[in-house]
C-alpha cells in the first residue's frame, strides 16, 4: 500500500482527535510561553523554547510516520519456501496467504499484519513490525512535550492567580480575560491527561520491546504456561534474545526495524515456528471446548443494546472486538463466555471460505440458548455461565 494511500487513514475520528489535541496544546503553550518567559535572547529562554518546539515537532513527525508507514503486511499469496513448513502455519482465507510467523489478521485493516501488537484507533492503523519504533517514539515525545507544556501553562496560571492586579484589568499591559483562563485550564487538563494515559501506554510498549513480545504474544504465552503448569515440559518463548538484542531490533535513531518481519532470529533450542505451533494447538483445544447455541432473540450489533437489558449495556467486555448482528434461528459456535456476553462465530452454510466471509464477535448472552443436541453435562454447565 502506497504512503499516500496510507495517509488517507488520517481522515478518521482517532487521528483527527489526536492531531487536534497535539495542536491545541502546542499553540496554546507557545502563545502563553511568551507571556510567562519572554523570549529576551538569554540562553535559558532560548533553551526553554527550543526544547518545547523540538519535542512538539518530533511528536507530530513520529505520529504521522507511524500512521503513514504502517506495520507492514504479509505479501499476497505468500507461502514458505519449503513445502514441508506449510504444516506449521495457518492459512488466511481472506488474504489468500499463509500467516507468516508472528503475523495476525486484523479485521479492521483487512490484512495479515507483520508482528502485530494491536490496532490503535488514534493512528487508525495497526502497530506492528515497521512502525513499532515510530509509535514508541511518538509516545515518548508526547509525554515529554506535554510534561513541558504542563509546567509552562501551570506556571503562567499561577502568575495570573497570584498577581490579579496585573492580569485582571483591561487597562493593564498583561490583561487576560476569563475566556483565556478557561482555555489555559482546558489545555492543562489535556496535557496532564496525555502524560498519564500515554505514559502508561509508553511503559507497556517499552516493556514489550525489552521482552520482544507483542500484546497478542503475551496472551499466547500466558495460555502456554498455564497449559503446561502440571507438566515438566515448560514452554520456551523463542524470540527473547536478551534485553539489549531485543531493544536493538526495534529502537534506533531512524526507527527502522531489523529484518523483513517474516523471518526471525530465535533463541537456541527453538525454531521460527515454535510459537505458531503452540498457537495452532491452542486453537485446536479452543475448538474442542466450543459449544453451539441457537439464537432465540435477534440482535442488531449495537454497542448499546438497551432492549436486551441494562446489564448488557453497562457490563460489556473491555475489548474493541466487534459486536455482530445475529438473526432468529441462526446457529452460533461460542468459544468465550462472559457474565452477560458471549463471543462466537455464526455458522453459515455453505461456508464461504473462498471469499473469506466470517461473522464473529460479541453478542448479549440472553439472545441465545444451548442447542438441544449439546451433551447434557455440557449444556448444564454452560447454562450456569
Amino acid at each position: 500500500m502506497s504512503i499516500l494511500k496510507q495517509f488517507s487513514r488520517i481522515f478518521h475520528w482517532g487521528p483527527l482527535i489526536a492531531l487536534g489535541i497535539i495542536k491545541s496544546i502546542t499553540f496554546t503553550t507557545l502563545r502563553y510561553n511568551e507571556k510567562w518567559w519572554p523570549f529576551d535572547g538569554t540562553l535559558p529562554a532560548i533553551l526553554n523554547l527550543v526544547l518545547f518546539v523540538i519535542s512538539s515537532s518530533l511528536t507530530l513527525y513520529h505520529f504521522l510516520a507511524s500512521l503513514a508507514l504502517g506495520p507492514g503486511y504479509v505479501p499476497l499469496h505468500w507461502k514458505p519456501v519449503s513445502q514441508n513448513d506449510i504444516s506449521f502455519l495457518q492459512f488466511c482465507s481472506i488474504c489468500k496467504a499463509y500467516k507468516a510467523p508472528r503475523s495476525h489478521h486484523c479485521s479492521k485493516c483487512g490484512k495479515c499484519v507483520l508482528k502485530m501488537d494491536h490496532h490503535c484507533p488514534w493512528i487508525n492503523n495497526c502497530v506492528g513490525h515497521y512502525n513499532h519504533g515510530h509509535f514508541t517514539a511518538f509516545l515518548a515525545f508526547a509525554v515529554i512535550g506535554c510534561s513541558h507544556a504542563t509546567i509552562i501553562l501551570l506556571s503562567y496560571l499561577m502568575m495570573i492567580l497570584f498577581q490579579p492586579w496585573q492580569y485582571h484589568y483591561p487597562s493593564s499591559r498583561g490583561y487576560i480575560g476569563t475566556w483565556h483562563i478557561f482555555w489555559i485550564v482546558i489545555n492543562i487538563g489535556l496535557a496532564i491527561g496525555v502524560v498519564i494515559a500515554v505514559g502508561i501506554l509508553l511503559f507497556l510498549q517499552l516493556r514489550a520491546i525489552l521482552r520482544n513480545r507483542t500484546g497478542i504474544e503475551d496472551w499466547i504465552l500466558e495460555k502456554a504456561v498455564a497449559r503446561r503448569k502440571e507438566s515438566q515440559d515448560a514452554f520456551v518463548y523463542p524470540y527473547d534474545l536478551g534485553r539489549m538484542a531485543n531493544w536493538n531490533q526495534v529502537v534506533n535513531f531512524s526507527c527502522t526495524p531489523i529484518g523483513d518481519g517474516i523471518f526471525w532470529t530465535t533463541k537456541e533450542g527453538c525454531n521460527e515456528y515454535t510459537l505458531t505451533i503452540e498457537q495452532i494447538e491452542q486453537k485446536r483445544l479452543k475448538k474442542l471446548r466450543s459449544i453451539e447455541y441457537e439464537v432465540i432473540r435477534s440482535y442488531s450489533g449495537s454497542w448499546f443494546p438497551v432492549s436486551h437489558g441494562l446489564r448488557a449495556v453497562f457490563c460489556q467486555p473491555c475489548t474493541e472486538e466487534p459486536r455482530i448482528y445475529i438473526n432468529l434461528g441462526e446457529i452460533i459456535t461460542v468459544t468465550r463466555w462472559k457474565k452477560y456476553w458471549y463471543y462466537g462465530e455464526v455458522f453459515q452454510f455453505p461456508r464461504d471460505t473462498e471469499n473469506g466471509r466470517r461473522r464473529r464477535g460479541w453478542f448479549p448472552k440472553r439472545c441465545v440458548q444451548v442447542l438441544d443436541s449439546a451433551p447434557g453435562p455440557v449444556k448444564e454447565f454452560k447454562k450456569k455461565k
